[in-house]
């Protein structure tokens, strides 16, 4: 099954400093038909004003990735991490039995837009830790490259990728026209595609044959499940994406 939410549908609230896009149920946005999709709990699109951001607050018990699409985040969090996470980086802290830490755009000038995502892991009460990494612009253009895996995950084929403490797999990419990418979906599992920019075309195939071709834009989300396969074409605008197979 293919279900697509276009941009313009999904929650947005904005109010003196953030203007954030939310996928699921967040704060004061409630629907109990858009609480979650597999252990994803958050997909947030946010742009936060300079000199602004999230003051300390706490967390328990999930696996917060973040990924930076323009400007700066400087993180501070109770375990005494200090970091800044630009574009090209992507940082994952697990909060396990409790955590506290802030978000804040460091620009005088510039807003920052950054996407956060919230996994539910799949171990309760693990001790808190945090981690990030570095990957190239080559490393992803016109393919699909893994920036978060699971925990288990060797050492040798971990990469550039941050560890996550459940079995999902995000990858990132950049696809100009004339790039195309295949990925194989295990049985049971779905998949979570996100356009961050540009567009492109996505078509699914499943035991039976092809799902019809859907052109995806800016902002444009796709749920996926009973896949076997995904293929995604780049368009003319070259699109950056990220792409999730999840349990």
């Amino acid at each position: 099954m293919l279900k697509i939410i276009r941009s313009a549908d999904r929650y947005h609230m904005k109010n003196d400093w953030l203007s954030t896009r939310w996928h699921f149920s967040f704060d004061q946005y409630y629907d109990p038909e858009n609480i979650s999709f597999g252990p994803l709990r958050v997909f947030n699109d946010d742009v936060v004003a300079p000199g602004s951001g999230f003051p300390m607050h706490p967390h328990k018990e999930m696996e917060i990735v973040t990924y930076v699409i323009e400007g700066a985040v400087e993180h501070k969090d109770s375990m005494g991490n200090v970091g800044r996470i630009t574009p090209g980086e992507i940082q994952r802290m697990s909060a396990g039995t409790g955590i506290r830490h802030s978000e804040y755009n460091p620009s005088k000038g510039e807003p920052t837009r950054l996407v956060q995502l919230w996994i539910i892991p799949a171990e309760a009460h693990l001790t808190p830790s945090w981690e990030q990494k570095k990957y190239s612009q080559e490393a992803r253009s016109g393919k699909l490259l893994p920036i978060a895996v699971p925990v288990n995950t060797s050492d040798a084929a971990v990469g550039s990728a941050v560890r996550i403490h459940q079995d999902a797999t995000i990858y990132t990419s950049i696809l100009s026209k004339g790039d195309t990418v295949q990925h194989e979906m295990e049985p049971g599992r779905r998949a979570y595609l996100f356009v961050v920019d540009g567009e492109l075309t996505l078509q699914s195939k499943n035991g039976k044959g092809s799902e019809p071709a859907v052109k995806l834009q800016a902002g444009d989300q796709a749920r996926i499940t009973g896949a076997s396969s995904l293929e995604l074409a780049g368009g003319a605008d070259p699109a950056e994406i990220l792409l999730l197979d999840l349990p």
